[in-house]
């Protein structure tokens, strides 16, 4: 398993190891032992969502789920490829406003885990793209949240994404105000 680490504190790249022959190959997604072992302690997940978009340059973001439903995420893309974005917006943390991004390809099999604190958004890279991410909070509709994708300077690869309502009318980063804050 490879891990990687961000300048950003609190977003992984973890990339499971596959196990490949004639027929294919096999990996564990989700192995909490393994990631501990590894040294990465992520949360106890119990919900999993599986997302499917069919224009390229469908973006879905920037979301969030504020307390006390706040959700972690590990999210993975098991057709296609998209451009993965988490925005660190902690109150009182030094890269508050900063973000990471992670190409997720069913190829390269790597996964983006998306800490609570973070706006979450991505935007498909090809057509007919899949995306299957872990929660460690269930959706709560009451603490759902949107920061419009185009308020923080993230280089989606596209100026006109296939957007929902939801998205095309979210509020800009200026006037968002954080629930989140470093301690917690």
């Amino acid at each position: 398993m490879k891990i990687e680490y961000f300048a950003i504190s609190g977003p992984v790249l973890i990339t499971p190891r596959r196990f490949g022959d004639e027929r294919g190959w096999f990996c564990e997604t989700w192995n909490k032992d393994a990631l501990r072992s590894a040294g990465v302690d992520l949360p106890d997940f119990v919900q999993d969502n599986h997302s499917y978009s069919a224009p390229r340059h469908t973006l879905r973001g920037l979301h969030y789920q504020r307390p006390p439903h706040a959700q972690d995420k590990l999210v993975r893309c098991s057709r296609g490829a998209i451009l993965d974005v988490a925005v660190d917006v902690r109150a009182g943390s030094p890269t508050y406003g900063q973000w990471v991004s992670s190409e997720l390809t069913a190829q390269n099999g790597a996964q983006l885990f998306v800490p609570k604190g973070f706006l979450h958004g991505f935007v498909t890279l090809t057509e007919d793209c899949e995306v299957q991410y872990k929660c460690s909070d269930v959706y709560a509709p009451a603490c759902d949240g949107a920061v419009r994708w185009d308020s923080l300077g993230i280089a989606w690869g596209t100026d006109a994404p296939v957007l929902s309502d939801k998205d095309r009318q979210a509020p800009a980063f200026a006037e968002f105000q954080t629930p989140f804050t470093v301690e917690g």
